[in-house]
């Protein structure tokens, strides 16, 4: 067995007793039964399977390599003089030691008849490794017949001998591996299991933000598909085409207009662009007149804020508060104190007392639930698999989200174990979702400006009330809000959805990261603080990220389109504006699209569910007899786009310091965010 200090991964799955039958049933041989340790470790994102005999001492001139006689049977050569001392160089790593293995390497004691070398209680030494992105299947034994064993085979079809679970059952690895990869039965052998097989890898690719391997772009890929993917979007589409692909040589032919019927299956339920409303082509057809401009205010001002609390406390005219965050965001020293209210975490008119005692609850209950998994026995976490899986999870993902930022770079930094108890701490709350990769990116900024345990778990709680259908295993928030921003792009364009469609980039699923985390890696850091409380104040509507979306996309059209950018070029190209995108440009682009639709008496009722507007008599041109048709039509809130303490912004950007007052009803309706 290699020592301790050589194997450096995270091990997360350790059993003794699991024998290697060299010479099954010969039982005068003294090598027929080799007893080792199976592991599987997390090393630098890379998952890895490790068996190794029990009295292993790792030694480089031991190393064989799998090759293929003409037969294709697979013979165990010895390895080249060089390779042996290659790895000899760099035995000072586990790292170093997968680095020299392509597939699978075994290190066994080399030994003909008559020259054997020594060996420790005579015993063969077998060892071997393999990363998970290699592994093809799994055969298990057949019930009811003695030790449980499992035989990997690899992609290049490389089969290792048998593992004999002497001390316990095979379904515990089992159990790990499919945290990691999906498994399902073969039609052929229900003994076999398959991975990544097709529908399931797919749908489990998204469930689980992508967090499996990727297809073709180099180790880095493949050894960590989630930073892959928030990193680089664009790489996602490699990881698409092989998880469809799978193991039928056929579909590796199909060319990459065929890719995007097959992305339909991995989303079940997303239809995008293939809506059969009567009437959907209106869409199309729709003039939505002259698009205002808008200017940006400054942000507001501790001073201002402090003229809008009364003497107990209260937050007066909350209408005029959001429209003034809308329009500029908040100054850096007032978001400590507004972003409690934004979010839900303060009620909006509660008193100076009322929210300290609100305060004193809520840190009682967060310090009770917090105590529930700092009380769990290393024993009793053994006995938890979720809790583990939580907590492997929330290590992994604090230990890379935002190095860079001053408040959680270096090591053992306290921003990074406040990120992982109050993500911890909501697995508590929240036992049912627990955590999901992507998570601690919408924490970080929250833990940033808060500076305070309490309040950054009660603000990402909130949060995470908005964001929650984001994270759920079926993904429907997903689902719905891609398929209403195709609506929304189709209303503002449809020559170019026409063009992104002939592109096979009609589902839109570039915009996946943007939609899945809030833009949370498209803007800088700064950028996102104020992005996301302009978000949160829910003007012009709840959807009002989409509009951004939209805002985004129409900057890049004449681009995408002039330089007959197809499939690949696309995903590439909105990949790279990740931090090259203006936040107040954007935001005034927003807001502009969003006057434009409004000021549209044509809108169609889709697009006014999404914007979240009110029911009014409007006049369509699409009745049956010919004549103008009177429908459901909506107005966006007066609260939405208008004060009367508030200049409101003119076609030209300048100010109306008259603004007209739009009488509205009382009960407002608004579409609740997917």
């Amino acid at each position: 067995m290699a020592a301790a200090g050589v194997v450096s991964g995270k091990i997360i799955y350790e059993q003794e007793g699991v024998y290697i039958h060299s010479s099954l049933g010969k039982t005068n041989d003294q090598d027929s039964l080799i007893s080792g340790i199976l592991r599987v470790l997390e090393k630098d994102a890379e998952v890895i399977v490790d068996w190794r005999p029990l009295d292993d001492a790792l030694d480089s001139s031991s190393i064989l390599y799998a090759g293929k006689d003409s037969s294709s049977v697979v013979e165990w050569t010895q390895a080249p003089k060089e390779r042996a001392h290659r790895v000899a160089e760099h035995l000072n790593s586990y790292e170093a030691e997968w680095d020299m293995v392509n597939t699978v390497s075994f290190k066994k004691k080399p030994h003909t008849n008559g020259d054997a070398p020594s060996r420790r209680n005579g015993k063969s030494k077998w060892s071997f490794l393999f990363s998970l992105t290699d592994l093809k299947s799994i055969k298990q034994n057949k019930e009811g017949m003695g030790w449980s064993y499992l035989v990997f085979c690899l992609k290049d079809d490389v089969v290792l001998p048998a593992l004999h679970f002497h001390q316990g059952d095979s379904k515990l690895l089992i159990d790990c591996l499919e945290k990691y990869v999906a498994l399902c039965e073969s039609p052929q052998d229900k003994r076999t299991l398959l991975v990544n097989c097709q529908n399931k890898s797919l749908s489990q690719s998204f469930e689980n933000l992508l967090d499996e391997p990727a297809y073709g772009i180099i180790q880095k890929i493949k050894k960590d598909p989630y930073t892959a993917t928030m990193v680089g979007f664009s790489k996602v589409t490699n990881y698409i085409f092989d998880s469809l692909r799978g193991s039928d040589p056929s579909v590796h032919q199909r060319p990459p207009s065929e890719m995007a019927d097959f992305l339909s299956d991995a989303i079940p339920g997303l239809k995008i662009n293939q809506q059969e409303e009567p009437g959907f082509e209106v869409i199309t057809k729709i003039d939505l007149g002259e698009r205002p401009v808008v200017q940006r205010r400054e942000p507001v001002s501790l001073e201002e804020w402090t003229k809008n609390v009364d003497s107990e406390g209260r937050i007066l005219n909350v209408d005029n508060m959001k429209q003034m965050i809308f329009r500029g965001g908040l100054s850096h020293a007032l978001r400590k104190q507004a972003w409690k209210f934004l979010l839900g975490y303060f009620p909006w008119d509660s008193t100076k007392e009322e929210r300290t005692q609100l305060q004193k609850q809520k840190t009682d209950e967060y310090f009770r639930m917090k105590l529930q998994w700092k009380s769990v026995s290393e024993e009793q976490e053994k006995r938890n698999s979720r809790l583990r899986d939580y907590r492997s999870l929330i290590e992994k993902d604090v230990n890379r989200t935002d190095r860079t930022n001053k408040f959680y770079e270096g090591q053992d930094n306290p921003g990074l174990i406040l990120l992982h108890d109050i993500l911890m701490t909501y697995c508590m709350y929240d036992f049912d979702l627990g955590y999901v990769q992507g998570m601690s990116d919408l924490l970080s900024p929250l833990l940033y400006v808060m500076e305070n345990e309490v309040d950054a778990f009660w603000c990402f709680a909130s949060y995470m009330d908005q964001m929650h259908q984001n994270f759920e295993e079926q993904m429907q928030g997903m689902k719905t809000q891609l398929i209403q921003l195709s609506t929304l792009l189709r209303l503002l364009d449809s020559g170019f959805c026409s063009y992104l469609e002939s592109q096979d980039s009609g589902y839109l699923y570039f915009c996946f990261r943007w939609l899945l985390i809030r833009f949370k890696r498209e803007f800088s850091f700064l950028d996102i603080l104020r992005l996301w409380e302009v978000m949160w104040t829910e003007l012009p509507c709840k959807n009002f990220h989409l509009l951004l979306c939209c805002a985004i996309l129409e900057s890049e059209k004449q681009q995408i389109m002039e330089k007959h950018y197809g499939f690949n070029e696309i995903l590439k190209h909105i990949n790279e504006l990740s931090m090259k995108i203006g936040v107040e440009d954007v935001l005034c682009k927003a807001e502009a699209i969003s006057l434009q639709m409004v000021k549209c008496k044509e809108l169609p009722q889709a697009v006014c569910e999404i914007l979240g507007l009110q029911e009014s008599e409007v006049t369509t041109p699409d009745s049956d007899n010919g004549e103008d048709e009177n429908v459901g039509m909506t107005i966006c809130p007066a609260s939405a786009f208008q004060s009367n303490s508030l200049p409101v912004l003119t076609a030209s950007g300048g100010r109306d310091d008259n603004p007209t007052e739009i009488s509205m009803s009382p009960s407002v309706s608004r579409l609740t965010p997917a």
